[in-house]
């Protein structure tokens, strides 16, 4: 509970009015009419006040605040974990003006407009089994809270249960009808669930939805900072109605459950921001899964220098893209950040003087001033065919989404001696493998060594939340194991996000880029037409210089960016 001032305790008896007039902040008439306009309206009275233009309300919860000791907060400034307000009784929150804005251990804070009610302390305490700290806020704010987040969870809930008192639509026969589907999946039930997960997804920092049947079970997982997490459990015999809705929004084909589909959704969020969503739907044993991706251009960052570059691999990086010719890959699993990597080095080289084009699939954003191609394979526009055409298209810049044959490559190559500054992607786990995968593929090593520039491998970790950031202490036997010099360990400091509302409680938010950035010098390009090993290109690199995947995230976690289970959980000991 919030201690008071050895004043404040009498004070407590005394109506906010009196206090107010006894403070000079209005005058008898002004209290006088706002006392009979609270007679009719019941409504409190500094909230008559303010309306009335007698006070205004910073004044009013400025005086409240001193008078109490309770501190005032704008709770513009606080994200709301939904699990918070799960723990008090929706009708002790409406009835009290009371909402619960963070948990901090076993303390929980507590937001109210009415700091003369200390009974509520005590209330949410026995309710709850926290501490129950108090902090001032205005009725506006906390009515706008109690709206977004009770009646949107109402709301979700009675969309739920109208759909499972309304709907019986498990169909396993291969005949469907498809006007039928179709009336179905635009009833207002069907349609609010979706639009609630599409848009919810958004909120909560959501890369993609995972929508996924199971043989007893039907579930919504969301991927937020990399890690997927369950979101919400709708009956199963929605799945098909569900999975129909999204076909229809992405123009796919509904009738169809036997194969594989990919389409798009635009929504409009808002006057001046619009989310894609890249559809992908896969038949499985019991139903179809369904994810998609958000694309994001308004989030989208392309600033090179802020995507978790060293000072090193930056300039490592730019030399290498502003090169008249040759080829820069940038290599590391799905979803580990390559697109927008390339995105920034082509934001970066984007001027009126070149003419740049890419093929890509898909094309996850749009940018002015590039030339950009939709690969098609279905109709013969292959990555190769691609290629060839804007090498007939007086290029300067070409990126290639992705190298995934020899055909491909060899053009690639091809392009990159010829004059031409070649940028794509490849599936390796490491910058040095990315020769031997070349190789491998067929291409000879002199053509190798004459066109790469630089290749970079790259990997994603989640950020600590600086909100809850604190340091932690690390057995120096583990740090040892995970690559950290006997001689750091004693220096070498570790943090961790204990979890707040800022960061749902997870500990992080956002992510940081950890970087392999391999420049392929004449050491390099030497090792490469003497058929040299992964291994040995490996230790050749980092005697020039070059770190690694697992020494780059060290130096973040030493950085208190992220932190060491975050590093061991995407990159590989050394």
């Amino acid at each position: 509970m919030n201690s008071l001032r050895g004043d404040a305790v009498s004070v407590l008896s005394m109506k906010i009015g009196e206090m107010l007039l006894k403070a000079g902040l209005i005058n008898q008439d002004q209290l006088r009419r706002a006392l009979d306009e609270q007679k009719k309206t019941k409504e409190r009275i500094g909230t008559i006040l303010v309306r009335l233009g007698f006070i205004s309300e910073d004044e009013l919860l400025s005086f409240l605040g001193k008078q109490f000791n309770i501190p005032v907060v704008d709770l513009g400034k606080y994200e709301i974990n939904p699990d918070l307000v799960k723990l008090l009784p929706e009708d002790l929150i409406q009835k009290n003006l009371v909402f619960p804005v963070n948990r901090v251990g076993s303390k929980l804070i507590v937001a109210t407009a009415d700091p003369t009610n200390m009974a509520i302390v005590d209330a949410i305490a026995f309710k709850t089994g926290y501490t129950v700290e108090l902090v001032l806020a205005s009725e506006k704010e906390i009515s706008s809270l109690v709206s977004r987040y009770l009646d949107e969870t109402a709301e979700l809930e009675e969309i739920i249960t109208d759909l499972d008192e309304e709907f019986e639509l498990v169909q396993e026969e291969e005949e469907v009808d498809v006007q039928e589907i179709q009336k179905t999946v635009e009833e207002a039930p069907v349609v609010k669930l979706v639009n609630f997960i599409l848009t919810d997804a958004v909120k909560k920092r959501a890369s993609d939805i995972h929508i996924e049947p199971y043989e007893k079970e039907f579930r919504v997982r969301y991927r937020i900072d990399g890690v997927l997490y369950e979101v919400l459990k709708p009956p199963l015999k929605l799945k098909n109605a569900i999975s129909s809705r999204v076909k229809i929004l992405a123009n796919l084909d509904i009738a169809e459950r036997r194969l594989p589909q990919d389409g798009r959704i635009k929504l409009k969020l808002g006057k001046n921001r619009e989310m894609d969503y890249r559809v992908s739907v896969l038949p499985t044993l019991y139903g179809e899964k369904i994810v998609l991706r958000l694309l994001d251009k308004s989030g989208l960052q392309i600033d090179m220098t802020k995507l978790g570059f060293e000072e090193k691999q930056l300039k490592d990086f730019k030399d290498a893209i502003n090169k008249p010719y040759g080829m820069v890959l940038v290599t590391g699993p799905t979803g580990s950040g390559k697109t927008t990597t390339l995105y920034s080095a082509l934001q970066e080289l984007n001027k009126t003087t070149d003419n740049i084009s890419t093929a890509e699939d898909p094309v996850e954003y749009s940018f002015s001033g590039i030339n950009q191609v939709q690969i098609k394979e279905e109709i013969g526009l292959t990555f190769a065919a691609a290629l060839r055409s804007f090498l007939r298209q007086d290029p300067d810049i070409i990126m290639v989404g992705e190298i995934r044959d020899y055909e491909t490559a060899e053009i690639a190559i091809k392009a990159a001696l010829t004059g031409h500054l070649v940028l794509s992607t490849l599936h390796t786990n490491d910058a040095p493998s990315t020769v031997s995968r070349l190789l491998n593929m067929g291409i000879e090593p002199f053509l190798v060594s004459s066109s790469l520039n630089l290749v970079l491998a790259q990997r994603l970790a989640r950020r600590i939340c600086e909100n809850c950031k604190e340091e932690v202490k690390i057995n120096p036997k583990a740090l040892l194991d995970a690559g950290v010099r006997k001689e750091e360990v004693g220096t070498f400091k570790t943090y961790k996000g204990k979890g707040c509302d800022e960061c749902s409680n997870i500990g992080y938010r956002g992510r940081v880029a950890l970087y392999e950035v391999m420049p392929v010098g004449d050491e390099i390009k030497e090792l490469i037409l003497r058929g040299a090993s992964a291994l040995e290109l490996k230790r050749e690199a980092i005697r020039l210089g070059m770190k690694t995947l697992r020494q780059a995230g060290l130096t973040k976690v030493k950085e208190g960016i992220t932190t060491l289970e975050e590093v061991l959980r995407v990159t590989a000991r050394d």
